[in-house]
């Protein structure tokens, strides 16, 4: 068994250097995530390892840090900055581990209304070259 300490830790990993098979394996089969920018929750592993990837690969500038983290047994909320062709974007990952240290449930939330708007159009393009 997996403790939240430990899933947290291999999550900073992913964060920094993103990989999908690792990511595969930290992520519940019936996780959901829940973007910014997207108005329905995505559920289910396979999705929601695409668009952590895809965030992974669009926020994970050389200045992307986590400023804040707080966690509360199995919840975890963790604080992160960056920049995105020069747009400052400040945000939240809320995360939710089940008992065994998987991601059941991942939460973001990301400030100002600009760094949302190229949030949004960095990670649209992102998930199409996934596709592709």
């Amino acid at each position: 068994m997996t403790t939240t300490h430990d899933a947290l830790a291999e999550w900073h990993q992913l964060a920094t250097a993103p990989n999908p098979e690792r990511l595969s394996k930290l992520v519940h089969k019936n996780a959901v995530f829940h973007s910014p920018v997207v108005h329905t929750p995505q559920a289910g592993r396979e999705l929601v390892v695409a668009y952590l990837s895809a965030a992974a690969q669009t926020l994970g500038s050389q200045d992307f840090r986590y400023e804040r983290e707080l966690v509360d047994g199995q919840n975890v909320m963790l604080e992160f900055t960056c920049s995105m062709d020069g747009v400052h974007v400040n945000g939240i990952d809320l995360i939710r581990f089940d008992e065994d240290g998987k991601i059941i449930d991942f939460k973001v939330m990301v400030r100002p209304l600009k760094a949302v708007n190229k949030v949004w159009e960095s990670m649209a393009a992102q998930l199409e070259r996934q596709k592709a």
